[in-house]
């Protein structure tokens, strides 16, 4: 099967690897004249702790981490349900269960195009398994290992990888990816797993509209100080009763951030016209 270039960019040089290798692309700049807006629509969906989102442009899709094994059957409806075909690309934070489980099930399901990864290698069921669907399809991991950055219609993606070699404490989770999403004067910040080590790698990323809520909401000693660093109008959790902190709650509300929580709220959707964002939610159905 060929691979189409889905991407509006000035450069291209990527290096792709097998699982459980790593290896480093180049950081992409590119100038575009200015596009009229179109909608950008993020979906989070409702997936338990877990975290997996849906990104539309209006001629593209990327899908964001893909919940737990069990969340697969969900993320492919709600594609089918928006009669998405190809996915052009798939951006995994990192590697946990709860962001990689149902990966595996999308991959084989649609025309992936680009599978984006974080600079390490797992060893579990869900890791393999999402290996195989990739062999399969004759995909490869992407891996960034500097500022990476592409085009989809009117929204710029730019992925900002580690910088540490060895952290503290949770390896895997400040490993993850950082996406910043910027549609015309509205931003969009997704931090993964990110834990108090990676949000101070990321204090300088500047101001956005709308935050992912790093690590499910747990509680996290700096998260003030970065909440007043990027100054959301928005946050969205998404995570269960048991894993949602109420200090984390209670920080957002210091900030007056307007927090969104998936298993309080159901999906959640967040459109940007490019000047302003509507956040809507679908309610509890289960």
């Amino acid at each position: 099967m060929k691979r189409k270039l889905t991407a509006l960019v000035s450069a291209l040089t990527l290096v792709l690897v097998g699982c459980g290798k790593t290896a480093d692309t180049s950081s992409v700049q590119e100038t575009t004249e200015a596009i009229p807006a179109t909608p950008l629509t993020v979906t989070f969906m409702k997936v338990g702790k877990a975290d997996g989102m849906i990104l539309q442009t209006a001629d593209h899709t990327v899908v964001l981490d893909c919940g737990e094994k069990s969340d697969g059957k969900k993320m492919v409806a709600r594609l089918q349900e928006y009669g998405v075909t190809d996915i052009d690309y798939m951006i995994l934070s990192h590697y946990d269960q709860d962001h990689i489980g149902g990966a595996a099930k999308v991959v084989e399901n649609f025309n992936v195009w680009h599978v984006i990864g974080a600079d390490y290698s797992e060893e579990s069921a869900e890791y393999e398994k999402l290996c195989t669907a990739m062999d399969t399809a004759g995909l490869h991991f992407e891996i960034p290992t500097d500022t990476y950055s592409f085009m989809l219609d009117d929204a710029r993606f730019t992925i900002y990888p580690h910088k540490s070699a060895d952290y503290q404490d949770g390896y895997d989770n400040n490993c993850s990816l950082v996406v910043k999403v910027e549609h015309h004067d509205e931003v969009m910040l997704f931090t993964g797993d990110a834990m108090q080590e990676r949000l101070s790698e990321i204090m300088d990323l500047g101001d956005c509209d709308l935050l992912k809520v790093p690590y499910h909401g747990r509680e996290l000693a700096n998260l003030p100080e970065f909440l007043a660093a990027v100054t959301p109008e928005y946050g969205v959790i998404s995570t269960d009763d048991e894993n949602l902190s109420a200090v984390t709650m209670q920080q957002l509300a210091a900030q007056n951030v307007e927090t969104y929580v998936t298993y309080q709220d159901g999906n959640i959707t967040a459109v940007s016209d490019g000047s302003s964002i509507v956040m809507e939610t679908e309610g509890v159905t289960e």
